[in-house]
């Protein structure tokens, strides 16, 4: 028969758990009633207006990580706060470093300069876990380093909206016609599920699209990824692995089956490349879909 575990041991487990995040995330972590481990970081380093008043960052402008012990480790989740030009590099260290990208969306509108919201989890070793989260700040760190004012643009050349884009190759890749208006390229790709028990596809929303404009040599890429759960983060590192942006990571409904997520993106290249990373995050779908992934 197992001894009795005593509030004694499990603080002592606790205060060997803040231990543990501290060495790997140099952080003080805070032990709450509920036995989780918590540490934070206050975005004081950028000023941040809404609604033309300014927004003190103890009313919303924290970033934070908590820990549970589980088997085999702890159970981490948080939320990041992270300015437009911070999302990608946050992003990358995030699943570079074993965690889960589990939602992208802002907070506030009216906001100066934009702020947005990444949140993350993941299971695993506690010093794994807490060095990701490190490397999440410390990658928004850097980019702030670089830019103390946070930057409007993804930097590099922008296409022109004039420009001609030839669909005949975008469409023997996708397999599917797409429609065409003021010079944009657009791809449909529907799926079908059920909302409050009534069957509904792409027409009701349901859809993955991809909208091509600029020309063939120099194009950008907008468009949905539509998901189940277990496509998300296949999805975001396929997408990830060929430098398209993640802009936005959320659900749209409630009531579904299966429960759907939706990925936002943003891309530039030319239209070869741009094609050829969306269909390779397309057939992570169906091989996750065919149980192969």
């Amino acid at each position: 028969m197992a001894a009795p575990v005593h509030a004694q041991d499990n603080l002592d487990n606790l205060d060997n758990l803040a231990a543990l995040i501290f060495e790997a995330s140099h952080a003080e972590a805070t032990i709450t009633e509920d036995g989780v481990a918590r540490i934070g970081w206050t975005r004081d380093d950028v000023e941040v207006s809404v609604d033309g008043m300014r927004l003190d960052p103890p009313a919303g402008l924290g970033s934070w990580a908590a820990f549970k012990p589980v088997e085999g480790g702890v159970m981490v989740m948080g939320d990041t706060v992270v300015f437009e030009d911070e999302i990608t590099a946050a992003m990358d260290a995030a699943l570079e470093g074993g965690l889960t990208v589990t939602a992208l969306h802002n907070h506030f509108i009216f906001d100066d300069p934009p702020v947005y919201f990444m949140h993350i989890g993941g299971h695993g070793d506690t010093t794994r876990m807490a060095a990701a989260v490190k490397s999440v700040w410390d990658a928004i760190k850097a980019v702030r380093q670089a830019n103390p004012v946070p930057q409007r643009s993804f930097g590099g050349a922008t296409p022109d909206p004039d420009g001609v884009i030839d669909p005949a190759p975008l469409t023997d890749l996708f397999n599917v016609e797409p429609t065409i208006g003021e010079g944009v390229v657009k791809y449909t790709f529907p799926r079908l599920g059920r909302m409050h028990g009534v069957e509904i596809g792409g027409s009701m929303g349901l859809t993955t699209w991809a909208a091509f404009s600029g020309s063939d040599e120099l194009a950008a890429v907008d468009g949905d990824f539509i998901m189940t759960e277990d496509e998300v983060q296949p999805v975001l590192r396929a997408l990830r692995e060929h430098d398209i942006h993640v802009v936005a990571l959320h659900n749209h409904m409630v009531g579904g089956e299966p429960i759907y997520y939706f990925l936002h993106y943003w891309g530039v290249g030319s239209t070869k490349e741009l094609a050829e990373a969306l269909s390779s995050a397309r057939d992570v779908q169906d091989r996750v879909e065919a149980g192969s992934y």
